[in-house]
């Protein structure tokens, strides 16, 4: 009997299980074998294993058969190199990642859709930066380069992307272009049809099964170049003859995953690149700090290539700081608007343009208040006020499903008058309507827009001038172009200010940086007026300033002073249950002591903050604690991490998972 060893879709981190097979098998292929008393998906790793002492330590009785294989599904090498390295990298089963990240099989899928690309020739010529920084990166189109362009907003990074995407289809390579989130899909969707002569496929979780399904096998098999756009998933479609892969917005959250496996796509994208030996290029900006300290370093392995003016006749924003304290908006009824902000919509509309609205928060309040006694209305889930809906009358919690109707009294102490406190998208839009009841004022948030085909209309509507006014949240900050948007106004920044986490204000500057660069795209005289509270904070200095570098020192400044990436690397391990007592015992009494004793004893260069609760300490009914770990030594922190799962002794109904590179520490 032959055996292979495979990774079984089972949360196993080890070196896959052994089964017998008959007949010939090879390393990827995808096959279905027995795992307890039912049948789960594998795929195999190695053969000829019989002469393993794992193997020869086995009864005989305990190795199974191979069920079948699924000749549909066979993974190249550079994929399962790709997966081997993630689940090493990221502290995860083998097996379940694999079958996390392929879509289901299905056997008869529906025709897929494409858009056919016209092939136009560019209409803006590169000007001089734009053309030195294309021919430098084609000098190395043939092998793994990493390319990393900060440029300002509006200054013409796509064409730079265009050029590049374009070279490589006409030398009969695909290309792989992410994206941090899918509303900016139709847009560059739209661009790239017109210039690139090859069919453009779209990725994203709008599509059906069915639909992901056929990408993936159309990937493998197309034999004529094509381009393939989508969010972070997108990474592990295996394109056949895959000739580049570019991100746009690098320093994006969104391409970090939470749940499942915490991968990050952009340095998932980096290591397949290097497998295949492909360039990589990234544009933001706002690049993480990380990218920023890493490309300017002498030992940064990359070109960095800076573009620090706006294409064409555009120039930066002006940006205006606005004093929030002004007591005059409550008086006037329109809170949270002061009369500043008001006069500067109202001069923008009477000009003929268009304006945006920025505040990341969602409904009509932050929370309601009994005026009475104090009440407040909490999440019975999770450690978290409900935020009020207005127009569905509604309590809803932002982490779990659980919604409620608004009572009509407080049921603590029966009073009438609940207090809303703070606000949110649908507030400003009703404020905003208020005053200018003959504009039409939409918003632009996920509980707006809910399906691409909803996005699309309401881009349409904005584009074609039927909205005036557009409220939204950071669905609007990135990557947008709006020709007759010369005024962006931005609202409840403060609160970001002060959250509890180091990377706190590398968001807000990323934030508002993004938000500020939707205005005067087209034109000499764009503006944006910053609403705070604290108009004198030094971060608000250097975004009115367009202070880039200054703000990226001075914050690695402090980076360096707490021992934050770039300088230290970090990795959490969160350990979760419903029973608070009985994880509070676990983690504190048993965990804590043995990671403590493992870095005494084996592993000095590597830092323990914790056990201590999450930010949020109870989401959807389950508890959190957390370890964070920091250490300048990588090899070291792995090594940790791995001498902890081989020590950790596990108890019932808690479960833990490892972080590394985390994005929030909350």
């Amino acid at each position: 009997m032959k055996v292979a060893r495979i990774a079984v879709n089972f949360p196993l981190k080890n070196k896959g299980l052994l089964y017998h097979y008959e007949g010939e098998l090879s390393r990827g292929q995808v096959v279905e074998v027995p795992l307890g008393k039912r049948s789960e998906s594998g795929c195999v790793l190695s053969l000829d294993e019989s002469q393993s002492e794992e193997y020869k330590s086995t009864p005989l009785e305990k190795i199974k058969s191979i069920i079948r294989t699924v000749p549909e599904w066979k993974l190249q090498e550079s994929e399962l190199e790709l997966f081997e390295w993630m689940a090493s990298y990221y502290h995860y089963s083998l097996g379940q990642l694999i079958f996390d990240c392929l879509p289901n099989h299905l056997k008869r899928p529906r025709p897929l859709d494409f858009v056919a690309g016209e092939g136009k020739e560019l209409e803006f010529i590169p000007n001089p930066v734009q053309k030195t920084i294309i021919e430098r990166i084609r000098e190395g189109l043939a092998g793994y380069q990493r390319s990393l362009i900060h440029g300002v907003t509006g200054s013409g990074k796509t064409i730079v992307y265009l050029d590049l995407i374009r070279s490589t289809i006409e030398s009969g390579k695909s290309v792989l272009f992410l994206l941090p989130e899918i509303n900016l899909t139709p847009q560059f969707i739209s661009t790239f049809a017109r210039y690139i002569k090859a069919p453009i496929y779209s990725y994203h979780s709008e599509l059906s099964d069915s639909q992901k399904y056929q990408i993936w096998q159309m990937a493998r098999t197309l034999e004529t170049p094509c381009m393939l756009l989508g969010v972070r998933s997108s990474v592990f479609i295996p394109l056949k003859n895959l000739g580049l892969i570019v991100i746009d917005e690098e320093h994006d959250t969104s391409f970090k995953q939470d749940d499942r496996c915490p991968y990050n796509a952009r340095d998932v994208a980096s290591k397949k690149a290097q497998l295949l030996g492909i360039p990589l290029v990234m544009g933001s900006a706002t690049p993480s700090l990380e990218s920023y300290a890493q490309f300017h370093s002498p030992k940064g392995k990359g070109q960095l290539f800076e573009m620090k003016e706006r294409a064409g006749d555009a120039f930066l924003p002006e940006i205006e700081l606005v004093d929030a304290r002004d007591k005059s908006a409550k008086e006037d009824d329109t809170w949270p608007l002061v009369k500043t902000s008001v006069n500067a919509i109202r001069d923008s509309l009477a000009q003929g343009n268009q304006v945006l609205v920025f505040v990341n928060r969602l409904g009509f309040a932050n929370f309601l208040q009994c005026r009475g006694c104090g009440h407040q209305f909490n999440c019975p889930n999770c450690s978290l006020t409900l935020r009020y809906y207005k127009k569905k009358n509604i309590l809803a919690c932002h982490h779990c499903e659980f919604k409620d109707d608004v009572p009509s009294q407080c049921p603590e102490c029966g009073c009438l008058t609940l207090t809303q406190k703070g606000f949110g998208t649908e507030k400003i839009q009703e404020v905003l309507q208020k005053i200018f009841p003959e504009k039409t004022i939409e918003r632009f948030d996920r509980e707006e827009i809910k399906t691409l085909t909803q996005l699309e209309k309401r881009l349409d509507d904005f584009h074609t001038g039927k909205i005036d006014i557009m409220v939204g949240t950071q669905m609007l900050s990135k990557g947008h172009n709006f020709e007759k948007v010369k005024l962006v106004l931005i609202l409840g920044i403060d609160s970001q200010l002060n959250f509890p986490d180091f990377r706190s204000q590398e968001r807000v500057y990323q934030t508002l940086t993004q938000v500020s660069g939707r205005a005067g795209r087209y034109s000499q005289d764009g503006k944006v007026l910053i609403q705070t509270l604290n108009p004198e904070s030094s971060l608000f200095q250097m975004v009115k300033s367009h202070g880039f570098h200054d703000f990226y020192e001075s914050e690695l400044k402090i980076r360096e002073l707490c021992d934050c990436p770039p300088y230290k690397r970090l990795a959490l391990i969160h350990f979760s249950s419903r029973f608070q007592d009985r994880l509070i015992g676990h983690v504190t009494e048993n965990i804590g002591p043995m990671v403590r004793k493992l870095i005494k004893d084996h592993f000095p260069e590597v830092m323990i903050l914790g056990p201590r609760p999450a930010h949020i300490e109870k989401k959807s009914n389950q508890f959190t604690w957390s370890i964070l770990l920091k250490s300048q030594d990588l090899t070291q922190l792995h090594n940790l991490l791995k001498s902890f799962e081989l020590n950790y002794k596990s108890l019932a109904s808690v479960t833990y998972k490892i972080d590394v590179d985390p994005y929030t520490l909350v």
